[in-house]
């Protein structure tokens, strides 16, 4: 059975005519009676009773109307949910992000953009260190992910830098350099300070940024504690134990002990990255891909794509 069958014979029920039938399926009428008597031949029922005056359903045919109307109607739905997939309109997108992710502007807007435009999208987040995010995308376990340069990333990955902003150095609120006005200072101002700061095997690249500016200006820095969260860190800083170097978008947080002071120093930045797998075709991976790009062009310059081989 073919399923021209069933919207023939659905014609036919509803019109009780195989001349206007024919018609409104656009066939002449000879194929349209040809087809609805192979079907019946097919089922072994008679599904009309016809007389030169009329066409009626059978009782057979009355029964098999309903069920061959949702036949139909099934088989759009169907067509309906793939085509709305292929558009990525529906299914689940597992995105992995940091700490750091929910304090910029950028992404929640466009999570906020995702969610409107694709309501029936299922989005399963989850929190991981900048190398966590990656490693799970390159094993398949996100699909996306958002995150701070690593030195390296596992092979197989392409990474677009979504947009930069500034690093800030987080000050206990009494130190003098806090109690001034809220220009920006240089990183040398901070070279007899203890530091805390992410340990070197975190791999977020924002170590060897902070020796590598630490240098550029004279010193190298003593970090006396660790920490692998941003929040640790602020709470050491608060506590009076040292000083600590992170991106710009902690500071929207109001905490208090701290004070955050924007670096003056060149180079003094960080990006966030927008990874996944090179050979990802997920509809839905692009379409959030194209929003947090849309996002990311209304807040800087346009994002640079970046494929890593290894």
């Amino acid at each position: 059975m073919e399923l021209r069958h069933l919207r023939y014979f659905i014609a036919v029920a509803e019109e009780l005519h195989f001349g206007r039938a024919a018609q409104q399926l656009g066939i002449s009428q000879p194929p349209l009676s040809q087809q609805i008597q192979a079907l019946e031949e097919e089922l072994g029922v008679r599904l009309f009773e016809r007389t030169n005056r009329r066409v009626a359903l059978s009782e057979a045919g009355r029964l098999f109307l309903p069920e061959a109307r949702q036949v139909l109607a099934q088989l759009e739905r169907a067509v309906a949910i793939a085509r709305r997939a292929q558009r990525g309109e529906l299914g689940e997108l597992k995105v992995g992000f940091t700490s750091s992710a929910p304090f910029t502007s950028t992404i929640p807007r466009a999570i906020q953009a995702f969610r409107l435009a694709c309501p029936d999208v299922h989005l399963d987040l989850c929190e991981l260190s900048s190398r966590g995010v990656a490693e799970a995308v390159a094993e398949g376990r996100l699909q996306v992910g958002m995150l701070r340069p690593l030195d390296a990333l596992p092979a197989g990955l392409a990474a677009l830098e979504l947009f930069v902003e500034p690093l800030v150095a987080v000050l206990p609120a009494g130190h003098p350099l806090a109690l001034g006005s809220e220009a920006g200072v240089s990183l040398a101002a901070l070279a007899g300070e203890p530091f805390v700061f992410f340990p070197r095997s975190f791999g977020t690249g924002l170590y060897d940024q902070l020796l590598s500016l630490a240098r550029a200006a004279g010193f190298t820095p003593r970090i006396v504690q660790e920490a692998s969260e941003a929040m640790t860190l602020i709470g050491l800083v608060a506590t009076g134990l040292g000083v600590t170097v992170l991106p710009a978008s902690f500071s929207r947080m109001r905490i208090d002990g701290v004070v955050c002071r924007t670096l003056r120093d060149a180079g003094a930045s960080t990006a966030v990255w927008l990874v996944r797998r090179q050979d990802e075709r997920s509809p839905l991976v692009q379409r959030f891909a194209e929003l947090l790009e849309r996002e990311a062009r209304g807040k800087a310059s346009l994002p640079v794509e970046i494929t890593i081989l290894q």
